[in-house]
Parts: structure tokens; C-alpha cells; sequence
């Protein structure tokens, strides 16, 4: 065994996602590896190959706002996001967690692995089982659905923003080039420590209270070309607490002011991280394509890998017109 089949995946390395069979050998009863399930949506997986995008060494804690959590021997794919179709539709389009153990190394050697009827039938069914749980939701037991980003507090432990070694990973993993992580921590340690004194506010924008500007619907589509506002024209539509209809506009959508891009869905249902219910969205609600959070200018989770998609509202966009980008 090569220094290389030794360390650990690295953003550019090649791998393969083992067999259905193979994968199915590491699971525990709940479909999981050190309690982050093996999804329905991963499955078609098997057996192809992808790049390794980032190592997830940590991550953001959606479900307690605790800040970090620190997370093993866990990674990107490219962009491979989840589908929801294992879990009734939901429409959050979460990037997947592989596991280490779900993978192997491609090299010059490497062959294709073999794959069984069998095994896909079994770790199809160990999946799908591993999709629902009973938790106790207001006081009663509640039959929820379960996903890696349910289980991610689980899957994950305690990482303080004050632990210098997580910042130092980021850097030795791969993750971040010399420079760019120079520049990240130059910008981000003021952040930090005006947010914790107070000068630095959860949200960047405020409204001019209950009343906000109405804008007419859009009834935007997949696919439709929108222009983000401007900071100044979504303020506009914002309450005095920063929300338009309970929808916050936080700091890591500002850098996509102004930008276009392509409508990728129109949100409609999306399971809760902290009870695992499933949540229809009443009010309009779409993601864009390529707009996600950096986990760049966020106090307290800095260099959160997860790229999740925020949600936006038709008042904060504008139509864009294919003729006028000619």
C-alpha cells in the first residue's frame, strides 16, 4: 500500500463508489456509517466514478445554531445534491455526504467493480427503511422522516469557533489555496469579533417595518432567467426584523446583488433539520443555480463546506429577458 491509498481524500482525487454489496457491508441497522445514513438517492451511485470537490472536515450546525461541528473522514463529490425522491419530494437539494468507506481510490489499476442484483435489491431496502424514525416532536412521539442533514448533529460532534486547529485543516486539507485562505482569515477575524460584540448584526438588511414595498408575482419556472435586486430594492420589501413573510435575507446572499441566474426550482416542500417534518412552503420560494451559501462570511461557522442552496422571494428578483443578454 502507496503513501497515497494511505491519506486521506483530497478535493482531485478520482474515486469510485463501491458496489451495492460493498457499501451495504459498512452499514448498521439505520443504513449508517458512524450515524450518517446511506440515502435512496445515493444508490444509482454505485459504482461510478466521480472527483472528490472538498473534505468535509466540518460543518454547519442547522438544527441547535451552535456554530461548528467537526465531522471524520467524510466528502464532496463534484455536485452531487440529493433529489429528494427517497424522501417524498423534498426539494432542498442537499449536497450528499460520502462517506470514506463508500468509496476507493481510482488509479491506473483500478478496475470496475462488480455489481450484484442482490446487493442493490438489499441496500435499496436497508436505505428506504433507514428514511423514517419516531421522535419526539412538541411533547408526543411523531413518526419524521431521517436524512443526512437530520441526522448531521448526530453525525457530527462539539468544534469551537476558538479551536485555531479547524482553521489550520482547512488549509492542510485542500480545501483552500495559501492565498485565498489568507484573504478569508484577514476578512474574517474582524467579522468575528465585531459580531461578537454586538456591531455586527445577524442579518444585513432591515426594512421600514410591517409595511414593505409589494412587488408584483413573478411566477418564476425552472429555468427562467432573474437579475438579483440591489441591496437598497430588497430592503425595501423587508420588515423591520429583516424578513419578508418569515423569510430572512442573511449576509451570504449580498455578494449575488445585482448577478444573474437561472431559476433551478420553485420550492414548495422541504423536510425540517430539527424534526424531520415535512414543511409545505405557501408563499413563493425559489433556489438559483450557483447561488449558495460560501460559508465565507458567516460568524461562527466559518468555512462551512455545504453550499446550501438559500431561498429566495420573487420580490427580491427581477425577469430577465434572454434578448437582453445579447
Amino acid at each position: 500500500m502507496t503513501f497515497a491509498d494511505k491519506r486521506p481524500l483530497r478535493p482531485g482525487d478520482v474515486v469510485e463508489v463501491r458496489s451495492a454489496a460493498e457499501i451495504l457491508a459498512t452499514l448498521d441497522s439505520d443504513a449508517a456509517v458512524d450515524r450518517m445514513p446511506f440515502m435512496p438517492e445515493m444508490a444509482h451511485h454505485a459504482g461510478r466514478r466521480y472527483t472528490v470537490s472538498r473534505r468535509v472536515d466540518k460543518i454547519c450546525n442547522t438544527i441547535t445554531s451552535t456554530g461548528s461541528r467537526r465531522m471524520d473522514a467524510t466528502v464532496y463529490l463534484e455536485d452531487l445534491r440529493c433529489d429528494g425522491s427517497g424522501h417524498d419530494g423534498c426539494q432542498a437539494a442537499c449536497k450528499l455526504y460520502w462517506k470514506e468507506a463508500w468509496l476507493r481510490r481510482v488509479d491506473d489499476h483500478s478496475g470496475v467493480s462488480d455489481e450484484s442484483t442482490e446487493g442493490a435489491v438489499k441496500l435499496e431496502h436497508l436505505a428506504h427503511a433507514g428514511t423514517r424514525t419516531v421522535r419526539k416532536i412538541g411533547g408526543e412521539r411523531s413518526e419524521a422522516w431521517r436524512c443526512q442533514a437530520t441526522e448531521a448533529l448526530n453525525a457530527s460532534k462539539p468544534l469551537k469557533t476558538s479551536n485555531l486547529s479547524q482553521y489550520w485543516r482547512e488549509l492542510r486539507n485542500g480545501n483552500f489555496g495559501l492565498l485565498r485562505f489568507i484573504f478569508l482569515s484577514v476578512r474574517g477575524f474582524p467579522m468575528e469579533i465585531a459580531s461578537r460584540v454586538g456591531l455586527l448584526k445577524p442579518l444585513p438588511l432591515k426594512g421600514p417595518g410591517s409595511q414593505s414595498t409589494a412587488v408584483e408575482p413573478l411566477d418564476l419556472q425552472p429555468g427562467d432567467l432573474v437579475q438579483v435586486r440591489s441591496p437598497t430594492e430588497i430592503a425595501a420589501t423587508l420588515d423591520e426584523s429583516g424578513h419578508n413573510s418569515g423569510l430572512s435575507f442573511d449576509r451570504e446572499m449580498l455578494p449575488y446583488c445585482g448577478r444573474t441566474f437561472r431559476v433551478r426550482d420553485r420550492v414548495r416542500r422541504i423536510i425540517d433539520d430539527k424534526t424531520g417534518r415535512m414543511l409545505n412552503i405557501p408563499k413563493d420560494s425559489v433556489i438559483l443555480d450557483g447561488a449558495v451559501c460560501s460559508g465565507e462570511r458567516s460568524p461562527g461557522t466559518w468555512f462551512c463546506p455545504r453550499q446550501i442552496y438559500p431561498f429566495w422571494r420573487e420580490a427580491w428578483l427581477r425577469r430577465v429577458e434572454e434578448s437582453d443578454r445579447t
